[in-house]
């Protein structure tokens, strides 16, 4: 898929800051031309945290699409627990503040590699 190269990773922890095995997160996004896939699962997925609680997302930036910053859409659900719908953000785009969802909590920190973008967020839903 054409787009700069994105790894998302980190961990699904309780509010005591313990791992959370099993937790199932979901993630779809806009591609590197800010369209989504209406029709298919293009950009679409979902997985299960390991026995650490971690996950490892490889995806592409998304670009922004009319009136939204580029954004992932995440839902964490932690087994026989609450769920969490939210979206993180990227650095630096310029329709990060005018957004009406947007919060800098929710900023990847992002670091460029060889391979493309790293960024490592934790989900405590």
């Amino acid at each position: 898929m054409p787009g700069v190269k994105l790894v998302v990773q980190g961990q699904v922890l309780t509010r005591q800051c313990q791992p959370v095995a099993g937790a199932r997160l979901k993630f779809w996004q806009a591609d590197a031309q800010g369209v989504y896939d209406n029709t298919g699962y293009r950009l679409r997925g979902h997985q299960l945290t390991n026995a650490e609680g971690a996950y490892r997302l490889e995806t592409i930036v998304p670009a922004e699409y009319p009136g939204r910053p580029p954004h992932i859409h995440v839902t964490v659900a932690i087994p026989n627990g609450p769920a969490l719908t939210t979206q993180v953000y990227f650095p630096g785009s310029g329709r990060n503040t005018s957004d009406a969802l947007f919060n800098p909590r929710l900023v990847l920190p992002v670091e460029q590699t060889a391979e493309g973008q790293l960024a490592r967020f934790n989900f405590a839903p």
